[in-house]
């Protein structure tokens, strides 16, 4: 069951599961409105009986500083990045008590960690971590629920993430150089799915990214100030409005940018 705002992309992908001998179904979804969330979950419930995972995976970014950034922006970022995962969440949690499942929310490194110039995606993968702390200790400890809650945190991964982000910089956004392959992430998340733990962290950076914030904050000030060196190109934006307020048709998993700039 797939859904996005991206409703030819989605047909696509439909289309290659179904060739490839699969069964896939796709519902155009904008996950910051709790109304199609909650279609989403019926329709996957009517298409397949009832579902054991739900993955809340929508995310997108803003380049630029926090003074700089519009409240509209910043709104809409959180809408999606967190009120996303939220309204995913509890559509999905009704389903997933019934019968046992896995809930698998996707965070970030920077959900323990951080960089300047994104600060506001920062800030709600921040909240995606807290709610879904919150919502674990709930459903597996208050409620003993058969239903495991799963953060996965990758570093950087090698997607059109950066192509897609909302940038107020006068030069292209880029991804820092160390990246992870998005095979790795989908690997994390179905293992999660079937051995569920608390939160999986995927790359070394995240892991050396997490540890430093915690243990050597004045390391991590000096680490995250000097990444942004690496997180623009000497090109002006091809796209600065992004995808933000519209879905992109690309249909493309890894990033096509060339290397640093």
């Amino acid at each position: 069951m797939l859904a996005a705002r991206s409703g030819e992309t989605l047909d696509d992908v439909v289309n290659r599961i179904n060739a490839a001998g699969g069964e896939a179904h796709a519902v155009v979804c904008d996950v910051s409105d709790r109304s199609q969330v909650d279609n989403l979950a019926q329709e996957a419930i009517s298409r397949f009986g009832r579902f054991d995972t739900w993955i809340n995976n929508a995310g997108l970014a803003i380049w630029g500083r926090l003074e700089e950034t519009t409240d509209e922006d910043a709104r809409r970022l959180f809408d999606i990045n967190f009120w996303g995962v939220v309204n995913g969440s509890l559509a999905a949690l009704q389903q997933l008590r019934a019968h046992g499942g896995a809930l698998i929310n996707v965070g970030s490194e920077v959900s323990e960690a951080y960089t300047p110039i994104l600060g506001m995606y920062v800030a709600s993968k921040h909240a995606v971590k807290g709610f879904t702390d919150c919502l674990r200790v709930e459903v597996e400890q208050l409620d003993k629920a058969q239903v495991s809650v799963t953060l996965i945190q990758p570093t950087a991964v090698d997607t059109p993430f950066d192509e897609h982000a909302r940038n107020y910089l006068p030069e292209e956004a880029k991804l820092p150089s160390n990246q992870v392959d998005p095979q790795e992430v989908a690997d994390a998340i179905l293992k999660a799915a079937v051995k569920p733990k608390r939160w999986v962290k995927v790359g070394t950076m995240a892991k050396v990214n997490a540890v430093t914030a915690k243990l050597f904050p004045g390391v991590a000030d000096r680490m995250s100030a000097k990444q942004v060196e690496d997180m623009t190109r000497d090109e002006p934006p091809r796209d600065p409005e992004g995808t933000l307020n519209k879905p992109s048709e690309d249909g493309r998993v890894h990033g096509d940018h060339a290397a640093a700039k």
